[in-house]
């Protein structure tokens, strides 16, 4: 009964439909119910791209909540803008879901690897569905910028870090692979090229002197935002966020945990004489995706499907065998951090406890403390690149 199971689980096909089949009855269940007011949030960007009106305002008469995505972002979410709702909302949801399933299939892992990803992704992917979030996308695109860079296509490489941090700031973190680029000059050359390209995109479509303004728009609301966070039990799900919680200190400064958190990430890159090497480069990858969302005061349940790739990346690149620690950690993330929003954890616990506490960031905290770990003691020095390790799931 456990080996059919396990062949059940790791089976392409059955993973590759609960990947895309779990997103599209979420993002199905919104359009239905009309559940879709991130959506709106989305194309009115686009709206109010093109008549000029601040991006960065309320309109209570198409939408709750602001935006708070820069001007590029109206171009990416304008080919949906003439659909209806309903269908709009599910084809940019099955963009999602294909962008990040292309982004995790170009890793320099095998195909049982890629299906663990997808399997333990696959119910956070649904999270962020749920939501019709931008979030897949945004992991995509920091998937995709070291992907290019190991491939030695650096200018490319460059427009996805650009787009990624012109649509979310969570973008920038692409630099982190600049270290791993063999022609460091093509790749700083081209991020000043697609930066500029991407500031002055949205021009055509409004004005000059309207974009420079959305983006003085935009500094100003991602800093209004930043401070309703630090009041918000949806928002701050992260490492300050449960140290306010717990510790009951509301005005409690992220500077505390951002300054070592900052210290801890950059300590990895003293092993440079690794910096070739393919394992070594993808635990700094599974730290990059983790490290924006648990030291981000922005951080919302959604947000997790950027950290929890981080996790699964993490995990397909232990050394085998797995100790009982290193599924310990898997199976509690898995529990708190994707599990807890749902219908399919105890609602007074997720309520009272890891909502309240912002524990979905606990997991993810432990796992990036463990990657720095590995990053400092694993041999990489003496390994080429990548083996073909064991099948997943595999002790």
């Amino acid at each position: 009964m456990i080996e059919k199971i396990k062949k059940l689980f790791t089976n392409k096909y059955f993973v590759l439909t609960l990947w895309f089949g779990l997103s599209f009855v979420a993002a199905l269940k919104q359009a239905l119910l009309h559940v879709i007011n991130n959506y709106k949030i989305y194309k009115y960007t686009f709206y109010n791209l093109i008549h000029q009106q601040n991006l960065f305002l309320q309109y209570p008469q198409f939408f709750e909540d602001k935006n708070h995505y820069g001007p590029v972002f109206a171009l990416v979410i304008a080919p949906f803008y003439m659909l209806p709702d309903g269908l709009a909302v599910m084809l940019w949801n099955i963009f999602n879901s294909f962008m990040l399933y292309k982004a995790v299939t170009l890793l320099p892992i095998n195909n049982k690897k890629q299906i663990a990803i997808f399997l333990i992704c696959a119910h956070e992917l649904m999270t962020a569905s749920f939501s019709v979030q931008v979030n897949p996308f945004a992991t995509s695109l920091i998937i995709l910028s070291y992907v290019l860079i190991k491939n030695k296509h650096d200018f490319w490489a460059a427009l996805a870090i650009a787009l990624g941090t012109y649509i979310k700031l969570y973008g920038i973190v692409g630099l982190a692979f600049f270290f791993f680029s063999e022609n460091k000059l093509k790749f700083t050359l081209s991020m000043v090229f697609w930066t500029v390209v991407l500031f002055v995109l949205p021009m055509p479509f409004s004005s000059p002197r309207f974009t420079v303004q959305c983006y003085q728009d935009w500094y100003h609301s991602l800093s209004d935002k930043d401070i309703e966070n630090s009041g918000s039990t949806m928002q701050d799900i992260s490492v300050k966020g449960m140290a306010r919680r717990i510790f009951n200190i509301p005005t409690l400064s992220n500077i505390w945990f951002l300054g070592p958190g900052i210290l801890l990430f950059f300590s990895s890159y003293l092993r440079i004489k690794s910096f070739k090497n393919t394992q070594f480069q993808l635990l700094i990858l599974a730290s990059t995706l983790i490290f924006p969302i648990i030291f981000s005061s922005s951080s919302e349940s959604p947000t997790y499907i950027i950290a929890f790739l981080g996790v699964a990346i993490w995990f397909i690149s232990l050394d085998r065998p797995i100790t009982n620690f290193e599924w310990f950690l898997l199976i509690f993330a898995v529990v708190i951090t994707s599990f807890s929003p749902s219908d399919l954890f105890p609602k007074y616990i997720s309520t009272h406890i890891t909502k309240r506490y912002a524990l979905k960031a606990l997991p993810c905290f432990m796992i990036w403390l463990k990657i720095i770990y590995e990053t400092w003691t694993r041999p990489f020095d003496n390994q080429d690149l990548q083996p073909e390790l064991e099948p997943a799931f595999t002790t």
